[in-house]
């Protein structure tokens, strides 16, 4: 099963004649990805990667029947290429592009009100189901097929947590990386609660960080509907109210949003919450062989 995405996807790569799009859609071509083609306007009708270019989605989709794309536009037209994928039919948009202005992004989810689209990012690593289908920038070898979905905020923790569940001989069904800024498009809820429901899943790993509120959202609806454990490690442990760490949606604004706020509403919740993301693989192990 997996979620989201699997090897019968069909993807199609917004920005795929630039050097991000190109350099990523390679990777994802050599991991197996169905990449059915791509979108740069005015390139419509030439050949790139060996896969046909179009000027717009809408063409692109009548083409190829392309059901996710992948964007890789610069910030300032990121989101009227989610919105232009969403009224093609495009099911899933899976988001890279960062630094995409507040307002924008606001705009873009207004739009999707009301329509089956689902988006992930933006400013993220992407979604890749286990030496199945990759889609997006993170790096494969690192993904062993298992078991156990990861959910994450951040994307280099997210390969951490994949490493570290495959190193305990579990593996990964899918991993999702929601992105890390104050307005995305796939909640940490939503994802949990997929995984909840697909019957590959054995456990979720669960990674956040400080600000916002999806982890509270996340564990409160987890202590209601939760069926599988999870794992848990909030980062940031250490920042300094007030201050931006790393990422837009980052940064603490009240009581709840710190670290060891999360951790608490969590571990009440009935998530296994670990300190350190060294110990995410041996503790899902050991929770699994009860």
């Amino acid at each position: 099963m997996s979620i989201l995405v699997n090897k019968q996807s069909k993807i199609l790569v917004q920005g795929f004649t630039g050097t991000e799009g190109t350099f990523h859609a390679t990777q994802m071509i050599e991991y197996g990805t169905q990449v059915v083609g791509g979108v740069t306007p005015g390139k419509g009708g030439t050949q790139h990667l060996d896969r046909p270019v179009f000027n717009t989605v809408a063409d692109a989709v009548k083409a190829t029947g392309a059901d996710v794309s992948i964007i890789f536009v610069p910030p300032a037209f990121a989101a009227d290429a989610i919105m232009e994928a969403a009224e093609a039919g495009i099911k899933l948009v899976v988001c890279i592009t960062e630094g995409i202005p507040v307002q924008d992004m606001v705009k873009a989810k207004n739009f999707l009100l009301g329509k089956s689209t689902r988006v992930i990012g933006p400013n993220c690593p992407g979604v890749i189901t286990a030496e199945e289908c990759k889609v997006g920038i993170m790096p494969g070898f690192v993904f062993k097929k298992g078991k156990i979905g990861v959910v994450s905020k951040s994307g280099t923790l997210t390969y951490e947590a994949a490493d570290q569940v495959a190193k305990a001989g579990l593996g990964v069904s899918t991993a999702v990386g929601i992105g890390g800024d104050p307005i995305i498009g796939t909640t940490t809820k939503e994802a949990l609660e997929m995984f909840m429901n697909d019957p590959e899943t054995e456990g979720v790993v669960m990674i956040g960080e400080i600000g916002g509120g999806m982890e509270a959202e996340a564990a409160r609806w987890y202590k209601e509907h939760g069926t599988k454990p999870v794992v848990g490690f909030i980062a940031g442990q250490t920042a300094p109210p007030g201050r931006r760490m790393g990422h837009a949606g980052a940064i603490v604004g009240g009581a709840d949003d710190t670290a060891a706020a999360k951790m608490k509403i969590m571990t009440e919740c009935g998530i296994n919450v670990v300190s350190s993301p060294a110990d995410i693989g041996a503790t899902m192990a050991k929770i699994l062989k009860k």
